[in-house]
Formats: structure tokens, C-alpha cells, sequence
């Protein structure tokens, strides 16, 4: 972990964490404070709607919690790490209230291609100065 976020996330969380999935073959990492929130709300998720409970079955059926080292390292199950296909070169993208861990290659690929697509006449990314906060 890159020590300008290592205080912030003892100070979150005492650097515990919650590692899980996501859809674009990437890891979520949750400070545990805001993981909390986010089981709570999926949880609450109907088990009748097939696409919910999917959903459930992917983020928490593959949590996994974690924390840093004394070093500021984090242990990615190897699960995790397989799934994600992580070796040695890997991108954390900050998404404000998590990250994001890529293999190199794929999110070099994915940024590659989305900003071809908005160039090449597809759906521009939202402008910020339209975007409400």
C-alpha cells in the first residue's frame, strides 16, 4: 500500500480491510468501516430477485477480510489473486471510498479502450463541470 494512504487507513480502520470481486476482473479493497456499510446494504438486497442475489453471492461470497503488515503490505488470498490473474506488476486505482486492484496489462487495456471508444464517436464520459455533487 502506497504510504500516503497507509495512515488514513489505520486511522479508518485500524488497517483492517475487506478484500472482494468485481465484474471487470478487478479486486475491490474496502476500509472495514466502509465495507460494514456496504454489507449491510446488500444484505437488505431481496433473495427472490435472481440478479440481487447474484450480486450477494459475489461480493460476499468472496470477502475476504485482510490488513496491513508491519511494512504496509496487504496478503491477497490466492483465490483472489488467480481470479483477478495479479503477478507481479499490478495498478491500485483510488475510487474514493475504495480501491481498485488491477493486473497491469488488463487495466492498461481497459483505460486503453474506453478512451478509444469515447474518441472514435462512442458515449463521452460525463463532463465535470455538468456532473452534480
Amino acid at each position: 500500500m502506497p504510504a500516503k494512504y497507509r495512515q488514513q487507513l489505520l486511522e479508518l480502520g485500524s488497517g483492517h480491510m475487506v478484500l472482494t470481486i468485481d465484474r471487470d476482473r478487478c479486486l475491490l479493497l474496502y476500509p472495514l468501516p466502509v465495507w460494514e456499510e456496504i454489507e449491510c446494504k446488500l444484505i437488505q438486497l431481496s433473495s427472490t430477485n435472481p440478479r440481487a442475489r447474484a450480486l450477494k453471492r459475489l461480493l460476499l461470497g468472496h470477502a475476504e477480510e485482510c490488513g496491513l503488515d508491519a511494512s504496509g503490505r496487504i496478503l491477497l488470498p490466492a483465490p483472489l489473486r488467480e481470479f483477478a490473474n495479479l503477478a507481479k506488476q499490478v495498478v491500485l486505482v483510488g475510487q474514493g471510498n475504495k480501491f481498485e486492484i488491477w493486473n497491469e496489462q488488463a487495466w492498461n487495456a481497459w483505460r486503453d479502450a474506453l478512451l478509444a471508444s469515447t474518441n472514435d464517436g462512442g458515449e463521452p464520459l460525463p463532463d465535470l463541470d455538468t456532473l452534480a455533487f
